[in-house]
Parts: structure tokens; sequence; C-alpha cells
């Protein structure tokens, strides 16, 4: 994807589900306000499956969207402290 074409947003793991996949609640959002509240289903990045980075419920993360898709699906691309 190209940068331009992605939403960069904040959020927390409200749910674990099977196969890497997570329930988020945005908290966080600079490009697209409206998206604050939403809980949208992402699975993790190929790099974090990669280096077996574990995800837990509570943990904040960043997530990528597309805009051109659907806004309730993302890709978890890091863990925040």
């Amino acid at each position: 994807m190209n940068v331009k074409d992605v939403i960069e947003v904040e959020g927390k793991i409200k749910e674990v589900l099977p196969n890497t996949l997570f329930r988020v609640e945005i908290d966080r959002s600079v490009d697209v306000p409206e998206l604050i509240g939403r809980i949208i289903l992402c699975h993790i990045s190929g790099k974090m499956r990669m280096h077996y980075i574990r995800l837990l419920e509570g943990d904040r993360v960043r997530i990528e969207m597309s805009p051109k898709y659907d806004l309730d699906k993302g890709r978890i691309t890091f863990r925040l402290k």
C-alpha cells in the first residue's frame, strides 16, 4: 500500500480471537476523528508474526486502515508501550 492510502489510528485490544485476530477499540485518530470509539476487527502484520510479537487483551496498538475498502477492518503494525 502507498503511504498516502493508509489511515493510522491507535487503540486498545478489547478481545483476542483465534487465528491472530483481535477486536480493537479506537481511542486516538488524527486523520479521521469520527473513528474514535469504534470497535474494529484487526489482524497482525507479517513482521509482527515473523518476530513472534505477542498481543494480549489491554495492550495499546497502532493500526493501519485502508480508506478505499472496509473501515471495519485493519492491520496491527506496532505494539505501544
